[in-house]
């Protein structure tokens, strides 16, 4: 059976726990928060020229020790790993019951599951800053025992002002294997303009640059490759002929031979200095693969804030920096997991290269963007989303648990975009917005209202026309889970139509989450889709067929 590439919602620990199966992932690679104290926002396109809008709180990244972080420690001290679980009791010792302690405790568990899911051949790469990256190695040091490879540098901003202090510029990122037989292909990266400036000085007719190298090697041979070649016999300088014997696109060449040096001659690889000196091997810039990969990578450039490739996650990596990563430590088809997969980047790099994925985030708003993103850069993907409502019962059970999860996600069923995230009174009855187009220069937004319980009025919908009244909003769209009344319908007709075109909208449209499920959506003039998400570039089609799982 063909392998089915995943998106899971959820606790990364839950699913890890109860679908990831032991020894079936190649490589993991997780961001996971750093324990900064912060709370980090997407910023949405925003194209009503209100900035405070145009951004929601996608995670807090605060940690705090509770019943639940107590609970973990206790299930990582039965966990059956000794040195993990005294490592976490000296952890405890050391820091107390603090927010430090309960975000380590809250890695470890996870950390021993990744472990867990891991192949013999498998690798984990943990990406974190240095505030937290001294814990975090210890952390692994215990769970993958004496199998640490690499600790990386990304230099992932060119300065940072600090008062007192060097700037902080960098990431690090751990680099471990679950044995000793894990998986490694060989990285270049290209040279620099320097390096290429000092070396590669000469151009041939065609304009390929070129550096010069000996034709030779150390010590007298007899035989051909001590013999003279157009008049030019290396025994003279206690040297024998030594062209390399594989060269280009590693088809193998004679032994040297004079037919070996001619045959080298005749494709342009051997140089003649014009002082009529011993003739040198041509070495051309576009045949080598670049300098191998190293523990600081400074080549790769971090996203700008206007970057073409930012979708206005919070603390999205460069696609270039996971393919490096990926490609280093997998082969096509091989499984590569990332349980805090935030926007995708892993899941977009790991699709591009032909490996099978899994993705595992919290928050709809991820879900909802990663979905966008991949179906926007592979058109015709297909993949399956876990955890997700996909009938009432699953709607209701998620407006129940959580009601930001519950509109995040109903708005993702119609195109719209979050407004003002969890802050109480901040919404102005205002849950999401839809950005069209009324002309070639305006764009306008319709609001949207997000209803998750079972007591719906009449008086919801005389609020929302109040809404555009206040907002001077075209269009207003009222979700709910439960059938609207007559009263209701007939409410919202009153609100009349907005005209464009030639064409009437209802100005104040009733959708129910059910049939969002089916697929309905407003009746809004042409959206404007890249006004919520930025849209993902499509990615060339050329092996698009190895890409599809």
């Amino acid at each position: 059976m063909a392998w089915k590439n995943e998106l899971y919602y959820g606790d990364n620990l839950t699913v890890l726990r109860e679908q990831i199966k032991s020894a079936t992932v190649d490589l993991v690679y997780l961001d996971p928060p750093f324990n900064s104290q912060s709370n980090y926002n997407i910023i949405f396109k925003s194209q009503s020229g209100h900035s405070s809008e145009a951004q929601i709180q996608a995670f807090e990244d605060t940690w705090h020790w509770s019943q639940e972080a107590e609970e973990e420690f206790d299930h990582v001290i039965k966990s059956g790993n000794t040195d993990c679980a005294d490592l976490l009791r000296a952890f405890r010792s050391f820091l107390g019951e603090n927010d430090v302690m309960a975000y380590l405790t809250m890695m470890a568990a996870r950390l021993l599951e990744l472990h867990r899911v891991l192949k013999p051949t498998g690798s984990i790469y943990l990406h974190c800053d240095p505030a937290a990256s001294h814990y975090l190695k210890i952390l692994l040091d215990a769970i993958f025992k004496g199998f640490f490879q690499n600790e990386i540098i990304w230099k992932r901003t060119s300065a940072h002002n600090s008062a007192k202090r060097w700037g902080p510029v960098h990431d690090v990122i751990l680099f471990y294997s679950k044995s000793s037989d894990f998986k490694w292909n060989p990285v270049f990266e290209a040279y620099d303009k320097e390096y290429v400036d000092s070396f590669y000085r000469y151009k041939d007719e065609g304009g390929r640059l070129f550096q010069v190298g000996d034709l030779t090697g150390a010590g007298i041979r007899h035989g051909d490759s001590g013999g003279t070649w157009r008049g030019f016999n290396p025994t003279t300088k206690g040297r024998h002929w030594a062209p390399p014997r594989k060269f280009p696109g590693g088809e193998k060449l004679p032994k040297p031979t004079n037919e070996a040096l001619d045959a080298l001659d005749q494709l342009g690889r051997i140089y003649w200095p014009q002082s009529g000196g011993m003739p040198r091997f041509k070495r051309f810039l576009d045949d080598m693969k670049g300098i191998a990969a190293q523990d600081v990578i400074d080549d790769i450039a971090p996203l700008s804030a206007h970057g073409q490739e930012r979708l206005g996650y919070p603390t999205q990596k460069p696609l270039t920096l996971m393919e490096r990563i990926i490609e280093a430590s997998s082969d096509a088809g091989d499984v590569v997991l990332d349980p805090f997969c935030g926007c995708g980047t892993t899941v977009h790099a790991a699709q591009k290269l032909g490996r099978s994925w899994i993705g595992i985030d919290v928050t709809h708003l991820a879900i909802s963007l990663i979905e966008r993103r991949l179906k926007d850069a592979f058109p015709g993907i297909t993949f399956d989303v876990h955890g997700t409502p996909r009938d009432l019962d699953g709607a209701r059970d998620l407006a129940i648990r959580d009601k930001y999860q519950f509109q995040w996600w109903s708005l993702s069923l119609i195109d719209a975009q979050p407004f003002a995230g969890k802050k109480k009174g901040a919404d102005g009855g205002i849950d999401g917005l839809i950005y069209f187009k009324s002309d070639s220069k305006t764009t306008e937004r319709a609001v949207v209202s997000v209803k998750g319980g079972d007591n719906v009025s009449v008086a919801m919908i005389r609020d929302l026309k109040g809404v555009i009244q206040r907002e001077k909003a075209p269009i207003a769209v009222f979700m709910t889970l439960v059938p609207a009344t007559k009263p209701m319908l007939a409410e919202a007709a009153s609100a009349g139509f907005y005209t464009l075109e030639g064409r009437q909208y209802p100005r104040l449209q009733i959708i129910t989450i059910e049939e969002a499920l089916k697929g309905k959506k407003p009746a809004i003039p042409l959206v404007d889709l890249g006004a919520a998400f930025k849209k993902a570039a499509k990615e060339p089609t050329g092996n698009q067929s190895a890409l599809d799982f």
